[in-house]
C-alpha cells in the first residue's frame, strides 16, 4: 500500500554532534568513527536477494524522502558506494541481532536473519538528515546491537473508540520505528465488538453499535446522544496483519472473556446467565452480566476463536480474563451445578475453570493463552502467560510459579494516565506516568531470582481509549512515552542518566513535527519537587525544566511570572499559604505554559509522617510526604497528588515536632466508583504527646464523609498534642450495584491538614 510510506521511520541527526546521536532505542554497543558515508543516486545495494523485503521498504523511504530508489545488485566488481547486506540464514525468524558498519566508502549490514536487517535500516534512517537533499550523509560508526527482551509491545483499545485501518497502520509504523515488535489489538469489550466473525454476524451487526457514550469524566455521569459504530472486516484485518508482518510486528488479538462481554451478549444474549435482553455498554467500567460457563457458551467462544486463529498467525491469543463480576454466577443454576459437578469451592475457581478450558482449546491448535493478572485467581492452568497490570505483584507470583509474564503495570505502562500537570492536560483516566517515570521502569522485579527472571518476556505500554476519541489524541497520549518504553524493552535504558535520553528525545521532536505527529510536549512543563524544609517550618520547592534551570522565573504571590520576577537559582522555602507560579523564558519570550500550584501551609505541612501500610505502587508518586506537602489533589483529576491504597486502611501518624494546641483536622479523600475508588467507611483522629498512648478525639462516618464530598473537616475541643494519628478505614468490598462489585476497593487520600 503506497499511501502509508516508510517515512514514519524518519529519525535523523541533522546538525547533531556525533557524541549525542539521537538514536532511540540506544544501541547496545556503538563505536564512533570519523567522516561520513554519502548516499546518492549512484549508491547501490549489494545483496544475494534482489527481492529482499527490507531493501524494498528502505527504498520506499528513499523514494519518498529523497526522490529516488537504489538499484539492487547481486555482485559487483567494487564495493565502493554500496550498502552491503549479508544475511547468514534468511530462513531464521527469531534472531534480532545486527551489525551496522558505516565507513566513508561503504555501509555494511550483517545479521543472522532478516529481522536484524530491518532493525539495522531503522538505525540507519535515524542517522540520515531530515531535510530533502539529493544526497544524504550518515556518520561513520560501528554498531553491534540486539534487544534484551523478546516482548516489546504496545497496546491499543479500539472498543471504546474505533480507529480506521489507515491509523492502525500508522500506529504499527510507530512501533516499527522504535524497534518494538508486538501490537496488542484490543478488539472487544463491553462498549463495542470490532472484529467481523462470519459464523456470528450479529456480533458486528448489533455488537459494534452503541447508542450513546459517556462524555466528561465517569464521575459526572454525562452522555451524548450519538450512535457510535465501527468494526474491521476480515479482509481489513488480513491487510493489517500482512502490513505488520512486513515490519516484523506481531499482532496479538484480544477477545475478552468471561467478563467485559456486554457487546457480545447484546448480540447473543443466550450465552449469558439470565438470557437478557442487553444493550451494548454505554458507560465506561464493568458490568455484572458476563459469559455463562455452560457448554453452548464454550462452543460459541471456540467457534469465534477458530476464525480469530485463522486471521492472526501469532503464537499468542489474548483472552482478557480481567475484572469479571461473579454476581450472576452466584445465582445461576447452571454455574452452581457446574461447580458442584467439578468440585469447585467458589466462583474464583469457576473463573479458573473457564480460563483453563479456553487455554486447553488454544493449546490444541498450537496457540498460547495470555490473560491479565486476574487469571491467577483460583489457580492458573498450564501454558498460560500472565500480563501483569495491577502492579508487578501478579507477574512476580506467576514467574515464581514458572509462568511466562509480560509486565504492564499501571504505575509505569498505562499511557491513558496523565503525563504532565493535569491542569494543562486533556482529561485522562487518572494516575501519573511521566516520560521520566516510564523510562525508569525495570521489567524484571528485584524479588525474582535470575532463573525466575527468565520468565519475564518483556513489557508493554497500554493505551485505553475511554477518554481518547481521535487518532490525534492517541498520538498525544502514546508519544513520546512509547519512545521511552522502547529503550526500556530494548534493554539499553539508563534511568540514572535520564538527561542523556531527554537530550536525544528533544532532538527527535523536530522530526516528529515534520511528520505532523501530535506528540505531547509535557516534558517541557516545569516540574516541582517538594521536600520538608530543613528549618522545620514549611516546605522546600525545587523546580526543574527540560531546558535547564536558567531562564526559569517564578512568583509566590499569585502574579504571572515575567522577566521581572525572581529567577530560579536553587531550592526555596514556602512558609505561608500562597500560590506558586513559574515559567520558562527563552530570551524575552515565554516558552511553554505557566505552572500554577496553590500551597496551603498548616501545622502539619512539611512535618514528619509515618504510614503503617505503604500505598500501592501505582499511586505513590510522592510517597507518604504527599499527605503533608501542602498541595491538595483535584477531586476531578486523581493523579500525582493522591496516594492510593488497595485492600488496606490509611493509618498515618504526623509528628508536629513540639507539643501544639490543635482543634481541627481536615482530610481529603476521593470517590470515583467507575474506577473502583470509594470513600472510606470511617475516619478517626487520635492525639498523643508521646507517640505511644493515643486518645480518640473525633470519628466521622461514611455518611458524613459523603455529605462533605470528600474534603472531610473534623473539629474537636482544643487539646495539646505532639502526634496526630489519622485512620481512614476502607470499605470491605465494593458494594452491590457498583462497578467491580465484590472486589477490593481503592481508598484514595491526599492532604492531612492540622489546625
Amino acid at each position: 500500500m503506497k499511501k502509508i510510506f516508510f517515512f514514519l521511520l524518519l529519525f535523523t541527526t541533522l546538525g547533531y554532534s556525533q557524541t549525542t546521536l539521537p538514536l532511540i532505542p540506544h544501541p547496545k554497543e556503538m563505536q564512533l568513527g570519523s567522516g561520513n558515508f554519502t548516499i546518492n543516486k549512484a549508491t547501490f545495494f549489494l545483496s544475494k536477494d534482489k527481492n529482499n523485503n527490507e531493501i524494498a521498504l528502505f527504498n520506499s523511504f528513499l523514494l519518498n524522502k529523497y526522490g529516488y530508489e537504489l538499484n539492487v545488485e547481486t555482485k559487483s566488481k567494487s564495493n565502493d558506494n554500496s550498502i552491503s547486506i549479508s544475511v547468514e540464514n534468511p530462513a531464521d525468524t527469531t534472531s534480532e541481532k545486527y551489525e551496522l558498519t558505516i565507513t566513508p566508502t561503504q555501509i555494511i549490514i550483517k545479521s543472522i536473519g532478516n529481522k536484524g536487517v530491518f532493525y539495522a535500516f531503522q538505525t540507519l534512517i535515524q542517522l540520515l538528515p531530515a531535510n530533502k537533499f539529493k544526497e544524504a550523509e550518515a556518520p561513520c560508526l560501528t554498531i553491534k546491537d540486539e534487544p534484551k527482551f523478546k516482548w516489546r509491545g504496545m497496546h491499543l483499545d479500539v472498543s471504546r473508540h474505533f480507529f480506521a485501518v489507515d491509523f492502525i497502520k500508522k500506529y504499527i509504523d510507530y512501533l516499527a520505528m522504535y524497534k518494538m515488535n508486538t501490537f496488542h489489538w484490543h478488539l472487544t469489550d463491553d462498549q463495542g465488538w470490532r472484529i467481523e466473525i462470519l459464523q456470528y454476524p450479529r456480533l458486528t451487526q448489533l455488537g459494534s453499535i452503541r447508542f450513546k457514550s459517556m462524555i466528561g469524566h465517569y464521575s459526572e455521569q454525562r452522555f451524548d446522544d450519538k450512535t457510535y459504530r465501527g468494526f474491521y472486516t476480515q479482509e481489513e484485518i488480513k491487510d493489517v496483519v500482512a502490513y505488520a508482518q512486513q515490519r516484523h510486528v506481531t499482532i496479538i488479538p484480544e477477545i475478552e472473556m468471561p467478563g467485559h462481554a456486554m457487546a457480545a451478549l447484546a448480540a447473543y444474549p443466550q450465552y449469558s446467565c439470565t438470557g437478557g435482553p442487553f444493550d451494548v455498554g454505554t458507560k465506561w467500567g464493568n458490568y455484572d452480566d458476563v459469559f455463562c460457563p455452560k457448554e453452548e457458551t464454550f462452543q460459541f467462544l471456540q467457534e469465534i476463536l477458530d476464525e480469530v486463529m485463522v486471521l492472526f498467525p501469532s503464537e499468542y491469543i489474548h483472552i482478557g480474563g480481567d475484572e469479571c463480576s461473579k454476581v450472576r454466577w452466584k445465582s445461576c443454576s447452571n454455574c452452581q451445578a457446574l461447580m458442584q459437578r467439578e468440585g469447585l469451592t467458589d466462583e474464583m475457581q469457576l473463573q479458573s475453570y473457564f480460563i483453563t478450558r479456553m487455554g486447553q482449546f488454544l493449546n490444541a491448535y498450537g496457540k498460547k493463552l495470555i490473560g491479565w493478572d486476574e487469571i491467577l485467581e483460583g489457580g492458573l492452568g498450564p501454558n498460560a502467560t500472565v500480563m501483569s497490570w495491577r502492579g508487578t505483584e501478579g507477574g512476580i507470583v506467576a514467574a515464581k510459579e514458572n509462568h511466562d509474564v509480560i509486565m504492564s503495570p499501571g504505575s509505569h505502562c498505562y499511557f491513558d494516565h496523565y503525563q504532565g500537570d493535569p491542569k494543562h492536560e486533556p482529561l485522562a483516566f487518572g494516575g501519573y506516568a511521566t516520560v521520566e517515570k516510564v523510562y525508569s521502569f525495570n521489567p524484571i522485579p528485584a524479588e525474582l531470582t535470575a532463573e525466575e527472571g527468565k520468565h519475564i518476556l518483556g513489557a508493554q505500554g497500554n493505551v485505553w481509549t475511554e477518554y481518547i476519541n481521535t487518532p490525534q489524541e492517541v498520538e498525544y497520549m502514546a508519544m513520546p512515552r512509547m519512545a521511552a518504553l522502547s529503550e526500556v524493552v530494548w534493554g539499553t535504558s539508563k534511568p540514572s542518566d535520564y538527561a542523556n535520553f531527554q537530550t536525544r528525545l528533544i532532538k527527535h521532536f523536530d522530526v516528529l513535527d515534520r511528520m505532523s505527529v501530535n506528540y505531547s510536549k509535557s516534558i517541557f512543563q516545569i516540574t516541582s519537587n517538594v521536600a520538608p524544609a530543613k528549618t522545620g517550618k514549611g516546605v522546600e520547592f525545587t523546580l526543574k525544566s527540560a531546558y535547564g534551570n536558567k531562564g526559569v522565573y517564578y512568583t509566590t504571590n499569585g502574579d504571572a511570572p515575567s522577566l521581572q520576577s525572581k529567577e530560579y537559582d536553587g531550592p526555596f522555602i514556602i512558609t505561608e499559604s500562597s500560590t506558586l507560579k513559574a515559567a520558562y523564558f527563552e530570551g524575552t519570550k515565554q516558552k511553554g505554559v505557566v505552572i500554577e500550584q496553590p500551597v496551603l501551609i498548616t501545622q502539619s505541612t512539611g512535618k514528619a509522617i509515618t504510614l503503617v501500610t505503604a500505598p500501592h505502587q501505582s499511586y505513590a508518586i510522592g510517597g507518604k510526604f504527599t499527605l503533608v506537602d501542602g498541595m491538595r489533589g483535584s477531586m476531578q483529576k486523581f493523579s500525582r497528588d493522591w496516594l492510593g491504597f488497595l485492600g488496606n486502611d490509611l493509618n498515618a501518624t504526623i509528628d508536629l515536632g513540639v507539643v501544639t494546641t490543635v482543634s481541627k483536622v481536615t482530610v481529603d479523600v476521593l470517590q470515583s466508583t467507575g474506577s473502583w475508588i470509594h470513600y472510606p467507611k470511617s475516619i478517626e483522629v487520635f492525639l498523643s504527646n508521646d507517640g505511644v498512648k493515643f486518645k480518640s478525639v473525633k470519628l466521622v462516618s461514611d455518611k458524613e464523609i459523603s455529605n462533605q464530598k470528600g474534603s472531610v473537616v473534623m473539629p474537636f475541643p482544643k487539646e495539646n498534642a505532639k502526634f496526630i494519628k489519622v485512620i481512614a478505614k476502607k470499605i470491605d468490598k465494593i458494594p452491590v450495584g457498583s462497578p467491580g462489585e465484590g472486589s477490593p476497593a481503592w481508598l484514595f487520600a491526599d492532604e492531612i491538614m492540622v489546625e
